[in-house]
C-alpha cells in the first residue's frame, strides 16, 4: 500500500497523539504532511474492511485511493466533527461501489473469501452469524443484497460503526439506516436458513 501519504508523518511538525482527526485535518490545510497521521490511524481497519469486501489486492487499490480522496477533500471537512473515522469510512465506501464487480466476484469465489488478522474487525453479520463457519452461505447472502442495504449491514457488522456514524459515512438519516439494516438482516437470514433447510433435506 505505498502511496506519498504513507511516507507522509508527523516528524518534527509536533506530536498528534492527544490530537482529535479534526485539529490533525486543520493543521493540514496549512502543513499537508500533517495528513499523514490519519493514515496512520486507519489504514489497517480500513483495509481489513475492504479485504472483507474485495479480497485482499484490490483492497490495496481502494484504501490508497480513499487517502488521496480524502486529502483532496480535506478542506471541505466538518471540523465539528472531532472523528474522521466515519468520514473516511464512507469515503471508502464510495471506492468499493465503484468497484462493485470485484466486490461480487469477491463474494463468488468462497475459497478465497479469507478473513484478514486484524484488530477491530468484527467476524459477525445479523445475529452473530459466524462468517468463518458459514463462509460460502454468508457471500452468498450478502451478494443478494442491494449495494444500499449491504455499505449499512457491512459497516455496522464488519465496520463496527454506530448507527449515528454509518449516517454520517452515507449522508443518510439514520432512521434510513435503521430500515436498511433491518431489510438486510431479514433477508441474510432467510438466505442463510434456506440453505440450511435444502442442505439438511439433502442430507435427509
Amino acid at each position: 500500500m505505498e502511496t506519498a501519504l504513507a511516507a507522509e508523518r508527523i516528524g518534527s511538525a509536533g506530536p498528534v497523539g492527544q490530537a482529535t482527526d479534526a485539529e490533525i485535518i486543520r493543521a493540514s490545510r496549512q502543513s499537508p504532511d500533517r495528513f499523514g497521521a490519519l493514515y496512520d490511524r486507519y489504514a489497517t481497519v480500513l483495509y481489513g474492511y475492504a479485504c472483507l469486501r474485495v479480497g485482499r489486492g484490490p483492497a490495496e487499490d481502494v484504501v490508497a485511493d480513499t487517502f488521496l480522496a480524502a486529502f483532496a477533500q480535506r478542506h471541505g471537512y466538518d471540523l465539528a466533527r472531532a472523528s474522521a473515522r466515519p468520514w473516511l469510512f464512507g469515503i471508502l465506501t464510495n471506492k468499493i461501489a465503484e468497484r462493485g464487480r470485484a466486490e461480487k466476484i469477491h463474494y463468488r469465489d468462497a475459497r478465497a473469501w479469507q478473513n484478514p488478522v486484524v484488530e477491530g474487525i468484527a467476524d459477525r453479520v445479523a445475529d452473530q452469524v459466524s462468517a468463518q463457519a458459514q463462509r460460502g452461505r454468508l457471500a452468498a447472502a450478502l451478494n443478494r443484497l442491494n449495494a444500499a442495504d449491504r455499505h449499512v449491514l457491512l459497516l455496522v457488522a464488519w465496520g463496527q460503526l454506530s448507527y449515528d456514524e454509518v449516517a454520517q459515512a452515507l449522508g443518510i438519516p439514520p432512521g434510513t439506516v435503521a430500515s436498511r439494516l433491518n431489510r438486510a438482516r431479514r433477508k441474510v437470514r432467510a438466505v442463510l436458513e434456506t440453505t440450511i433447510e435444502e442442505r439438511t433435506h439433502d442430507d435427509g
